[in-house]
């Protein structure tokens, strides 16, 4: 058995090396405060020879990074977002309304499959009628809300019409083979009864949206998603990491990312992006539940996209995931622990590690008539590291394994001697980033130049909304 050692290395990134991360989602708002300067300022624009490139004056041209963030904790911290400006086809329905029932289930109990299934008939049907029927401005999910409170059931009386049956009575008359109509009649199958039932869980499901902040949030959207892949653009998804109420936008968001540039990368630019898409999910486990995880994993490598999942343990994500887990863990070609002690992950790394040969010397002594004196040299396996050694890591170090090499033991990189260090607000507090301001439509004021001054009463506005 041959000997097996960890190297030691140090994990840092070379001062001036080109990174691609365009795409950073991050669940702390302290991340983009801390960061927000140096990517506005951007990375320097490098040459065919891979130099930088300099002005007139001699100084080095920066490409900025374009910045997006939606935060669920202060909506007015946020930009907008609307999944149903990524709508272009019947099966982008199907994935917004299954991601969404994904994320926004609870509990659960054995036996609602029955609701589930009616649930999605619903909300295929009126998201349907919204995108192919409705003006643009309509296309949100206040629209859907106000069509849920507009569905009034009747148990004693089965031929009643809400405003909805008239609608989609008209969209018949229309287009009798309409998608939006088909999945409504097999939702108009139920009963009086079973159809308010079903409606009082849609109710539920979308109570989030009972808030006006809400509404307003996702009523246009500002992401941009589809142009991650061809913009340098960093976006940071900030979450509560205590409260899962509004986890089903950030889910939806990661659905329609992942989505949405596998098929610009295919359909535009033969299969790979143009720049490089890296997604830094931390918390994971607390983001809700992205539909088919396991199978992006495995695909959205060869269109340019990487996902590092950030994860307290490996019992998260099987929580999450179930018996997929093993292959969303398998679809990663690094893996890195930090520390811990939760038993699960412990004893993945244990047996990651392997064995280590050791040299095992015994010596003994028999006492009687004739004293003997006897040794033994044995070869044995011993794990590189134990369950209990693993558990009490110094915290300075982390462990490292990518594929098709070694596991190797490194000090964690003190990111208070990376060169770029001096430009985060960790730093210097005036490179903290004004989110506020950067949100601000308000335009600026600048000594030296020339406005017009406009005086319009209410009276004026009055007049010209009639």
């Amino acid at each position: 058995m041959a000997r097996r050692m960890m190297r030691k290395h140090h994990v840092r990134c070379r001062a001036g090396e080109k990174v691609e991360i365009t795409s950073k989602p991050y669940l702390s708002l302290s991340v983009l405060v801390e960061c927000g300067k140096m990517l506005q300022r951007g990375t320097p624009k490098l040459d065919k020879d891979g130099k930088p490139m300099r002005n007139e004056k001699g100084k080095i041209i920066y490409e900025p990074y374009k910045i997006r963030v939606f935060n669920t904790i202060n909506f007015q911290k946020s930009m907008h977002f609307n999944p149903f400006a990524y709508i272009h086809s019947e099966k982008d329905i199907l994935k917004i309304v299954t991601t969404l029932i994904a994320n926004t289930k609870g509990e659960g109990k054995a036996g609602d499959d029955f609701w589930v299934k009616a649930e999605t008939l619903l909300y295929t049907a009126l998201i349907g009628y919204i995108y192919y029927e409705a003006p643009v401005n309509e296309q949100n999910f206040a629209t859907l809300v106000e069509m849920l409170n507009a569905m009034e059931v009747r148990e004693d009386d089965e031929s009643f019409k809400n405003a909805v049956d008239l609608l989609f009575d008209a969209l018949e008359q229309k287009d009798p083979d309409h998608f939006a109509l088909r999945q409504y009649k097999k939702y108009k199958l139920a009963a009086g009864k079973t159809a308010k039932s079903i409606l009082i869980s849609c109710a539920s499901r979308l109570a989030p949206f009972d808030i006006k902040e809400v509404r307003e949030i996702t009523m246009y959207d500002e992401l941009d998603l589809d142009m991650l892949g061809d913009e340098r653009t960093a976006l940071f998804l900030i979450m509560s990491d205590t409260d899962g109420t509004f986890a089903f936008l950030i889910s939806l968001i990661y659905s329609i990312l992942f989505n949405r540039l596998c098929e610009r990368a295919d359909d535009i630019y033969g299969g790979r992006l143009p720049i490089h898409v890296r997604c830094l999910i931390d918390e994971a486990a607390n983001i809700g539940q992205i539909p088919n995880l396991e199978r992006l994993m495995a695909t959205i490598r060869s269109r340019e996209i990487s996902a590092c999942l950030v994860l307290q343990a490996q019992s998260q994500l099987k929580a999450l995931y179930k018996d997929n887990m093993d292959t969303v863990i398998g679809n990663c070609d690094a893996s890195l622990f930090l520390g811990g002690k939760e038993e699960t992950t412990l004893k993945s790394w244990n047996s990651l590690l392997g064995k280590e040969t050791i040299d095992l010397y015994n010596t003994s002594v028999t006492k009687g008539n004739q004293e003997s004196h006897g040794q033994n040299f044995q070869k044995l396996g011993k794990d590189l590291m134990s369950v209990d050694e693993l558990a009490v890591m110094d915290g300075g170090k982390c462990l490292l394994q990518i594929r098709g090499v070694r596991p190797f033991l490194s000090r964690k990189y003190d990111i208070t001697k990376h060169p770029n260090y001096k430009l985060l607000s960790d730093f210097n507090e005036k490179n903290a980033f004004n989110i506020e301001k950067f949100l601000s439509t308000r335009m600026p004021m600048r000594p030296g130049e020339r406005y017009r001054n406009y005086e319009v009463t209410a009276e004026d506005l009055a007049s010209q909304t009639l």
